[in-house]
């Protein structure tokens, strides 16, 4: 059987493409190389290039994403953090050309992307979410008012962002608007959160053989106030897996997970991060990741793992669900 070449998309517009390489260099490991060929294809701002093992490159030709109109891809593995990758951008363009790519669809990508818009549709449904509001950069917003509808300890961040980039914890009305401020740096517009005081978890999921199959829940103890860049990517958190909780509150937190995936219509691998607030039990929704990560340090690998699957029949999985969709 002729080999599938599959382009292992990586790189992106955000300050989150040095992380995307990373991780597309552990997938381009566990792909198995007996049934595809890997081109691994980084897209910057001003270029899309293929870069070989030997480190040559070649440019990508965008009207039809090939090399030279000679290799055309049967598939886009997408590992891209942020714009283009997980905000239904690079999704629309595939469409547009028939390839076929990993990740959620374009509409799905966009809306998880854009928090506020995510929360405000999961609410519909009854999955539980913190108080927020959003403002605009160029909207007059009021302090004071925010402070009042908010309260303190919040959360200040971009609407639109990822690994915690921009993201302040606010617990005095005096520091609230250079956290606003600060997270303009990143966004046009700006999510304040209210801070729900207990243990963050995360639950990774997929579709495999037409089913939703939820990977084993992971707790996230962070050594920093939050799960921060620093805390995400350079080892200042504890991932463990699987988390030492209840089983029932682990199959809550995967029930609502699956809930999420459905209503959302999502596809391929997601992340979904909660926060199980002290003292109630409550579950807090807290984002979906559409491209979670895939380097040594993510979670999804390290919750695959544990569920008994090597990381080449976690990728080759990927890659098959997305072909047959």
């Amino acid at each position: 059987m002729e080999k599938k070449n599959i382009a292992l998309v990586c790189g992106g517009y955000s300050k989150e493409s040095v992380i995307s390489i990373m991780g597309a260099e552990s997938i381009e490991k566990h792909i198995p190389t007996d049934q595809y060929r890997v081109f691994k294809i980084i897209i910057e701002p001003n270029r899309w290039y293929y870069k070989a093992p030997d480190g040559s490159t070649e440019d990508i030709d965008k009207n039809n994403f090939s090399l030279a109109g000679s290799v055309h891809f049967d598939l886009a593995f997408i590992n891209i953090h942020g714009k283009p990758g997980e905000n239904g951008m690079l999704q629309g363009y595939f469409d547009m050309l028939h390839i076929p790519y990993t990740t959620c669809d374009a509409c799905t990508s966009a809306v998880t992307f854009h928090k506020d818009f995510c929360k405000s549709v999961l609410a519909q449904y009854g999955i539980r979410v913190p108080r927020s509001v959003r403002i605009f950069r160029h909207e007059n917003y009021d302090i004071d008012r925010i402070a009042e509808n908010i309260g303190f300890p919040c959360f200040v961040k971009p609407n639109s962002e990822g690994s915690s980039i921009g993201i302040s914890k606010v617990k005095r009305k005096e520091d609230l608007r250079g956290a606003i401020e600060n997270a303009f740096i990143e966004d046009n517009e700006v999510l304040i959160e209210h801070f729900v005081k207990g243990k963050e978890y995360s639950c990774g999921l997929m579709r495999f053989k037409g089913e939703i199959v939820v990977f084993p829940l992971a707790a996230i103890v962070p050594k920093n106030e939050f799960f921060d860049y620093e805390a995400k990517y350079k080892g200042a958190s504890e991932e463990i897996v699987p988390a030492p909780v209840s089983e029932k509150l682990s199959r809550e937190i995967g029930d609502i997970s699956t809930r999420i995936y459905q209503v959302l219509n999502c596809k391929g691998v997601v992340r979904c991060d909660f926060i199980v607030e002290d003292g109630t039990e409550d579950v807090y929704f807290l984002e979906v990741n559409t491209t979670p990560g895939q380097s040594a340090e993510s979670i999804v690998p390290k919750q695959v793992r544990h569920m008994g699957w090597t990381l080449e029949e976690f990728y080759q999985n990927v890659i098959t669900e997305a072909l047959d969709r």
